[in-house]
């Protein structure tokens, strides 16, 4: 009942059915009666049992993803009225290891790719234009294979990613990419290659290359990488370039704001990270220029402080005949006593 609905629901994407049919197969293969026993028969205890027996030979990822179903078909049953509670319920789910990303340098990026294009194999050319391309524009590897020349916007330099044409992106919307640089220098100089083809055609002449990585990888002494990893590349490459997580996450598709991205994507390769690490110091100035033509450190702002209250106490206060002076006139007593003067002056009593 339960896959007959998981079958009816609109709302799924194709390879998210594919994804439960395996789950509902290995569950099916690991309990043996399982589909013979009536659902108001199965105990928590039998419940326990299947999960310990299941743990043993399985990831915790598709441990996870059995125990989700399991309840959700129990959850069903009792929404029919045939159970009271769910068996699976005191059921835990396995913690999950992060993958381990050992990206490579951007030098040995170019080896690898220079690596798969001197192959010499049939589809050579087209395997390192297809890596370079997952690389430059982090598309998943369904989206990239679905990009057409119609969707290259050198003008505006912009890639549209459309994803499959019945199911769009993984999560259904259609974004735009900028291109960068190394994409823009890319698909430019495969489309002088392919002058005549028509912008409907498939951008990439092949839809995946992971043995031609894998090869080119072990012979140049380098970790394999998966067409995924090209993807987590190029995010890890523009996060060290100085694009904002926020930014990245929109043009990989992303719609929680970045935080899946920070999760992921919060660690820096140890080249960049050694490099960063330089910029660290403990000296007094924040400018080593200013070190080295021996200027003093600014004080900090209590320090300041008190240094400017103990300069105002030892300086006078500035008096009015001081200003007066300052400006070009005279002091007051100057004018009185010219004053006075004048006053016993017979020629100017006289005049007055």
């Amino acid at each position: 009942m339960h896959m007959q609905r998981l079958d009816e629901d609109v709302s799924l994407k194709r390879r998210t059915r594919t994804y439960w049919r395996t789950v509902n197969a290995s569950l099916l293969k690991s309990w043996d009666d399982l589909e013979a026993t009536e659902v108001r028969r199965i105990t928590p205890a039998a419940c326990r049992e299947w999960a310990k027996q299941f743990a043993k030979t399985f990831s915790p990822t598709r441990y996870n993803g059995a125990l989700s179903h399991l309840r959700r078909i129990f959850e069903e049953a009792i929404g029919s009225g045939i159970l009271h509670a769910n068996p699976a319920l005191g059921l835990k789910r396995k913690p999950v290891r992060s993958k381990h990303l050992e990206l490579p340098t951007l030098a040995q990026f170019a080896a690898f790719i220079a690596e798969i294009r001197e192959s010499r194999s049939r589809d050579s050319q087209n395997s390192a234009d297809f890596a370079q391309g997952l690389a430059f524009t982090g598309c998943r590897i369904s989206e990239a294979g679905q990009i057409v020349w119609r969707d290259l916007d050198f003008t505006a330099g912009e890639i549209l990613i459309k994803g499959d044409p019945t199911e769009a992106t993984k999560n259904g919307e259609i974004r735009r990419v900028p291109m960068i640089p190394g994409a823009r220098e890319l698909f430019e100089r495969m489309r002088r290659e392919r002058f005549d083809e028509p912008l409907s055609a498939n951008v990439f002449a092949v839809r995946m290359c992971q043995k031609a990585m894998s090869r080119a990888a072990k012979k140049i002494g380098m970790a394999r990488i998966t067409h995924h990893d090209l993807r987590h590349f190029f995010a890890t490459v523009c996060i060290e370039s100085g694009v904002d997580i926020p930014t990245v996450s929109r043009w990989l598709g992303h719609k929680d704001g970045g935080a899946l991205a920070m999760r992921t994507y919060g660690h820096l390769r140890r080249e960049h990270s050694v490099a960063q690490a330089q910029k660290v110091t403990f000296a007094p100035s924040s400018s080593p220029a200013a070190m080295a033509f021996g200027h003093r450190a600014a004080p900090s702002p209590l320090v300041a402080q008190k240094e400017s209250k103990a300069t105002s106490s030892r300086r006078k206060p500035a008096s009015v005949d001081s200003w007066v002076e300052s400006i070009g006139g005279e002091r007051p007593e100057k004018i009185a006593k010219r004053s006075r003067g004048a006053a016993r002056d017979p020629e100017v009593r006289s005049l007055s």
